[in-house]
């Protein structure tokens, strides 16, 4: 009876003590604490006892009872009954630490990952593959130590992620139908499992859009105070074109080659290299150039005549700020200075023929489409003193006359691939003319005598035209009208550029000017021509 008795209890206490053992086999005494196994052990000796105190074991013969003390146990319950009485001891802990790991049938669906518990504390815990897919990657953005590169980005989810913007396609998707008449078909289709092809790979985006749909759907139901703007305000703003330009090569170039005709694709670019900058609203550049003109006689020529060198230089820099949206600011300095020899003056070596100096700056901000709401400035002198041939008496010096124009109004542009145009109307504009030489007769440019500085108000219209039929080919126009209603002063320049290439160039500059608010040195007209064409260097950057 006793026999039967203990090998009952012991069978019993090996069934309950063995998952504990295979549990801490398959975590690999990682994930479970001692703690857990102490309180494992010590419920299975008390269900051991519970289950002796009241399990009916039938009588035996006394032939067959036995002593305690010389019972005899197979191998195999001695060893249960060693791993009971064991695992009611807490263990020590071993000095080299298994790494946790998942059995391999686990690793297709589950990773371990350290799970915060407290300030400072953290356990391993195990998480499915899908959630850290799709929610738990979500920590990294919390965390100011993760980089960058660790954080996917996907653009097809930038609508939830801009000021909120009212959009067509999500009230489109629920409210439109589109259900179609399916006519009758003659022939049976065929059956899509006999062709499976897998369709997630071919409709992420649209999937994705769906979703962002129903996202911004909701907010405009539940959170309509906080749209901002339009699908239509965001289609009608400019879109942003950065120029990609190629950097001209530094290599030395032989005189030789400065006479060769380059291609046409190939006249401002000469590098392979495309250098890709970041976005800089300011736009600089500049033309220089210098002309030559010469006519030679001999003394001895059978009609006569006299021998003349000319020689004109212009510089332009430009400096433009544009931020593709609003605001536009011109900057312009235009420096022309000409000689040309006169052998029949006896008192110069040399004439004065083109001389100025032109500061002009437009400011302007953008009304509707192509039409700006504009304040331009200007100002105008030349740099040297200038005479008639044969006479002492100045005509014109430094800042003698300075002529400043201010005017407010409308500015229409339109850029297109070969011309640009601006037609700037200002009905309201402040002139003055100020003489600061005394050896300058200041009447000869409408001022009363004794006075140096004129002020009027009056409108404006400036015109300035570029256009570029061929690659070779390039007009540049300016007409500028001015009127205070007593007189009208008038500015008509035209430069046509022939470009044989980067470096040499002919030039033809003509200059129109009418003013009637000075009196004529010569004659009763007030319209005035000055013409140059030469040929000389040439170069823009």
């Amino acid at each position: 009876m006793n026999i039967l008795k203990t090998g009952m209890c012991l069978m019993l206490a090996f069934c309950l003590a063995r998952p504990a053992v295979q549990a801490q086999e398959v975590t690999g005494g990682a994930l479970v604490p001692d703690t857990c196994r102490q309180d494992s052990a010590l419920i299975t000796v008390e269900a051991v006892e519970a289950v002796t105190d009241t399990t009916a074991v039938p009588a035996m013969p006394d032939s067959l009872a036995a002593k305690p003390d010389t019972l005899t146990l197979p191998d195999t319950l001695a060893r249960a009954t060693q791993v009971a009485k064991t695992d009611t001891v807490p263990r020590k802990k071993s000095k080299a630490k298994r790494r946790p790991k998942l059995d391999d049938f686990f690793k297709d669906y589950w990773i371990l990952k350290l799970r915060p518990t407290g300030m400072h504390t953290f356990a391993m815990d195990t998480v499915s593959l899908l959630y850290e897919k799709y929610i738990g990657v979500l920590d990294y953005l919390n965390d100011p130590s993760t980089p960058e590169r660790y954080i996917a980005c996907n653009p097809d989810y930038y609508r939830l992620f801009m000021p909120l913007t009212y959009y067509y396609s999500p009230i489109e998707r629920v409210s439109k139908i589109d259900w179609k008449f399916q006519p009758f078909a003659a022939s049976p289709a065929l059956d899509k499992s006999l062709l499976p092809i897998d369709t997630l790979a071919f409709t992420a985006k649209e999937r994705i859009k769906e979703r962002v749909d129903r996202a911004l759907l909701e907010a405009y139901v539940n959170y309509p105070q906080l749209v901002v703007r339009t699908e239509d305000e965001i289609n009608s703003t400019p879109m942003f074109k950065d120029d990609i330009r190629r950097e001209a090569s530094s290599k030395k170039r032989s005189v030789i080659k400065l006479f060769a005709s380059d291609p046409a694709e190939q006249v401002q670019s000469e590098s392979k290299g495309i250098v890709i900058r970041k976005p800089n609203w300011w736009t600089t550049g500049g033309n220089g150039s210098l002309q030559f003109t010469q006519n030679h006689f001999s003394d001895n020529w059978y009609k006569g005549g006299q021998s003349t060198h000319s020689l004109l230089a212009g510089l332009q820099l430009k400096a433009n700020y544009n931020d593709r949206e609003k605001i536009q600011w011109e900057n312009l300095v235009d420096a022309k200075l000409g000689f040309v020899s006169s052998p029949s003056d006896t008192v110069h070596n040399y004439l004065i023929n083109n001389d100025q100096l032109r500061l002009y700056s437009k400011l302007g901000i953008q009304a509707i489409s192509k039409w700006y709401y504009t304040i331009s400035t200007e100002v105008k002198t030349q740099f040297c003193p200038a005479y008639d041939a044969n006479s002492e008496v100045m005509k014109a010096a430094f800042l003698a006359p300075l002529d400043w124009s201010t005017s407010l109004g409308m500015d229409y542009k339109l850029s297109k691939t070969k011309i640009n145009l601006s037609v700037f109307v200002a009905p309201l504009t402040y002139t003055m003319r100020y003489v600061g030489n005394e050896n300058v007769n200041e009447t000869s440019y409408g001022l009363e005598e004794g006075k140096r500085v004129k002020h009027d108000f009056g409108s404006q219209v400036q015109t300035n035209l570029t256009w570029t039929p061929t690659s070779f080919v390039k007009l540049t126009s300016r007409l500028d009208y001015l009127t205070s209603y007593k007189w009208v002063r008038v500015e008509w320049e035209n430069t046509i550029d022939f470009l044989l290439n980067r470096y040499l160039s002919a030039k033809l500059y003509v200059y129109g000017r009418f003013d009637d608010g000075n009196k004529p040195t010569v004659g009763n007209s007030y319209f005035q021509v000055n013409e140059t064409l030469g040929f000389g260097l040439n170069y823009a950057w």
